[in-house]
């Protein structure tokens, strides 16, 4: 699941930034659009992305106690008081991503889908999506990097072939 978190926070930061350009399609959406766009973003497994990106941060809180443990106590009061403002933080998040799917999304569209997330299938989705985003950013990699060698020996080929070489 550590490998897991930065993938999962790059893959949803990288939804959220392609979302913006298609905001205008559902300017308004109503609040029952919203409701159910925050239900989808919930069930959908969206808030572990989110953990993934905040969750570090109290680690790395935690890891002063092994080179400062006379603060230990008031380090862990301390995150006490701070993890409820992280979570409404995590909440506005939450809402900010259910905007984008009730703006990108019908209503009707919005029902499926969270119908599809109470579903077995849905729920089964959910727990094999970190594993198969591994999975599938691994593969992606290798890909990647077979294209563009392809793409490279095509090209020699071709300019090759008009007289030209290439580096």
């Amino acid at each position: 699941m550590i490998r897991t978190a930065p993938r999962l926070a790059a893959f949803a930061a990288a939804i959220v930034m392609l979302a913006g350009p298609a905001f205008a399609q559902n300017a308004q959406p109503t609040e029952s659009q919203l409701a159910l766009a925050r239900e989808v973003a919930i069930s959908s497994g969206m808030t572990r992305s989110i953990d993934a990106m905040t969750e570090p941060f109290f680690v790395q809180l935690q890891q002063m106690n092994v080179t400062r443990p006379e603060i230990k106590k008031d380090l862990e009061e301390v995150v006490a008081i701070i993890r409820p403002e992280v979570e409404q933080q995590k909440s506005k998040m939450i809402d900010s991503a259910a905007r984008a799917f009730a703006t990108r999304l019908s209503e009707a569209e919005l029902k499926e889908i969270a119908a599809f997330y109470r579903t077995p299938a849905g729920k089964k989705y959910v727990e094999v999506q970190p594993g198969l985003l591994d999975d599938i950013v691994k593969d992606l990699a290798t890909w990647a990097q077979n294209v563009s060698e392809y793409v490279i020996i095509r090209a020699r080929a071709e300019m090759s072939k008009r007289g030209h070489q290439l580096q």
